[in-house]
C-alpha cells in the first residue's frame, strides 16, 4: 500500500459511500430507489467537486439525498486524507510516518512536523471562511425564499463555492442572479479563496497580523504564494475581457444586459471557470471564441493545495517561464529572483502532457460512443470533467450509460492526479545509480 494507493483508494471508497447513500428512497424526491448509474454519477461529481449532473440536484433528490451531497462535496473539498486525519485527531490517534506522507502528498505541502496543527488550521479557516459565505448570501436568499428555505441555500451554496463543486438546487445555476452583484461577488470571493489553496490564505492571514499588528513585523511571502497570487490575478483579469470582448454582442449571453451587469457577468465567468461550475449566463449559447477561452481556463484550473483542479496555476506558470528562458537564451527557469528546481519543470512538464493524453484518449472514446453529439461540445465536457469545473453545455444527461460511465472516469482522474494515479497503478519507482552520455537531438 503505497502513499498514491492510499490516496486513490481513499477516495474511491468514498465515492462508493456515497453511491449507497444515494441510492436509498429517502434521498430521493418520490421516495424510490435511484438508479446505480445517476448515483454513481452524482456521487463522483460530489467527491471530486467538478459539480456536472446528469439531474437536477434541487428537484430530484430530496433533503437528505442534498445533505449527503453536501457532506461528498466537504470530503471532497478538503481531500480524502485531511478529512480522514481531522477525524483521528478527534479520537486522538497518532500518525505513522507514511501517513504523514500520503497526507503531505495529498495537500502538495512540504514538511512533516506540523501535521496536526496543519489540519486544524485547516478545517478552522474552512468552517470560518463558509460561514462568512452564509451570512453573506442570507442577504439574497431570505428575503426571497423564507428562512428556512433561504438557509440551506445559503448553506448549500456557500459550501458548494468554497470547495469549487459547482453544484446548485437551482435548475438553471445561477443563472436567474445575473443582475444580482452581491450574491455574484460573494459567490466569486469564496471561489477564490478555495482556489488559491491552504497556503496562500494562511500567508495572506500572517501578512494582514504583522502589518496591522503592534510591533508591526514585515512579512515575507513565499514563492509559492507570489507565483500563485500573480498568476491568479493575470488569469482573472485576463479571463474578464475575454469574456466581455467574446460575448459582448451576443444576443443569448451578454447584449440585453446592462452596461454594468456585463462587467459583473464577464468576471463572474472568468472565476467559475476556473473549476468552480457555476453559470450566471447559458453557456449552450456562448459564441465559440467564448467557449474555446472556457476551454483554456478550465485547463488551467485552480492552484496547488486548493479545493480545485486542472493543470494548477503554478504549473502553467513554470511552463511560462521555461519558454522565456528559452526565447532568451537562458538554460535556467527564474520565478522571482528563485531557480526552480529541474524536478519541477520535470513534474510540470509530465502533469501537462499526461493531462494532454488524458483528454485526448477520452474525447476520441466519446466522439466514437456518442455520434449525435458536436465535437466542441465533447471537448468541452470533457475538460470540464477533468479539470473538475463542472461547466457543461447541457450535454450531460444526454450521454448514453458508457459515456457517463467514461465522464465519471474522468473526473476521478481528475481529482486525484494523473501522475498520483498513475504512481498508483505501477508503484513507487525504484532507485537507479546509472547516468548515461548526453546526445543532441532536433527539436521544434
Amino acid at each position: 500500500m503505497t502513499v498514491a494507493r492510499t490516496i486513490c483508494l481513499g477516495f474511491l471508497g468514498t465515492i462508493a459511500v456515497g453511491t449507497l447513500l444515494l441510492m436509498l428512497p429517502p434521498c430521493v424526491e418520490d421516495g424510490t430507489w435511484n438508479d446505480f448509474v445517476t448515483a454513481l454519477f452524482t456521487a463522483t461529481s460530489a467527491t471530486c467537486v467538478t459539480g456536472l449532473i446528469v439531474v437536477d440536484t434541487g428537484s430530484y433528490y430530496s433533503f437528505w439525498g442534498e445533505f449527503v451531497i453536501l457532506l461528498l462535496i466537504q470530503v471532497g473539498g478538503l481531500g480524502y486524507m485531511t478529512a480522514t486525519t481531522f477525524l483521528l485527531l478527534l479520537l486522538g490517534r497518532k500518525f505513522r510516518v507514511r501517513y504523514k506522507l500520503a497526507l503531505q502528498e495529498s495537500l502538495d505541502s512540504v514538511g512533516l512536523s506540523s501535521v496536526s496543527q496543519l489540519i486544524r488550521s485547516i478545517v478552522a479557516t474552512t468552517i470560518l471562511i463558509e460561514l462568512t459565505g452564509v451570512f453573506c448570501l442570507l442577504v439574497t436568499f431570505v428575503p426571497e425564499l423564507g428562512v428556512r428555505p433561504g438557509l440551506w441555500q445559503a448553506v448549500f451554496h456557500s459550501i458548494s463555492a468554497f470547495n469549487n463543486a459547482g453544484f446548485s438546487l437551482f435548475p438553471d445555476s445561477l443563472m436567474r442572479y445575473v443582475s444580482t452583484p452581491w450574491l455574484t461577488i460573494s459567490i466569486s470571493f469564496l471561489i477564490i479563496l478555495g482556489g488559491i489553496g491552504y497556503q496562500v490564505v494562511f500567508e495572506g492571514f500572517l501578512w494582514f497580523r504583522n502589518t496591522f499588528s503592534k510591533y508591526g513585523k514585515r512579512f515575507r511571502f513565499s514563492l509559492h504564494a507570489k507565483t500563485v497570487t500573480s498568476t491568479t490575478l493575470f488569469l482573472l483579469i485576463g479571463g474578464t475581457l475575454g469574456f466581455f470582448a467574446t460575448e459582448l454582442y451576443n444576443t443569448e449571453t451578454f447584449q440585453p444586459l446592462a452596461l454594468g451587469d456585463k462587467a459583473i457577468a464577464a468576471w463572474f465567468q472568468s472565476v467559475t471557470t476556473r473549476t468552480a461550475g457555476f453559470n450566471s449566463i447559458d453557456i449552450g449559447q456562448m459564441t465559440i471564441a467564448g467557449l474555446f477561452l472556457t476551454i483554456a481556463l478550465m485547463f488551467i484550473g485552480a492552484s496547488p493545495g486548493s479545493t480545485g483542479g486542472g493543470i494548477k496555476t503554478t504549473t502553467f506558470r513554470i511552463l511560462i517561464n521555461c519558454t522565456k528562458s528559452v526565447l532568451r537564451g537562458r538554460e535556467d527557469v527564474v520565478l522571482y529572483q528563485r531557480q526552480v528546481p529541474v524536478e519541477l519543470i520535470l513534474k510540470a512538464v509530465a502533469v501537462v502532457m499526461g493531462s494532454m493524453m488524458t483528454l485526448v484518449g477520452a474525447t476520441i472514446i466519446l466522439a466514437v460512443s456518442e455520434q449525435g453529439l458536436e465535437f466542441i461540445q465533447i471537448l468541452f465536457e470533457v475538460v470540464s470533467a477533468f479539470a473538475t469545473v463542472g461547466l457543461s453545455m447541457g450535454i450531460t444527461a444526454k450521454f448514453s450509460i458508457f459515456g457517463k460511465l467514461v465522464i465519471t472516469a474522468i473526473m476521478y482522474i481528475g481529482r486525484v492526479g494523473i501522475l498520483i494515479l498513475m504512481s498508483a497503478i505501477l508503484g513507487d519507482p525504484k532507485p537507479s545509480a546509472l547516468e548515461y552520455p548526453d546526445e543532441d537531438l532536433l527539436v521544434g
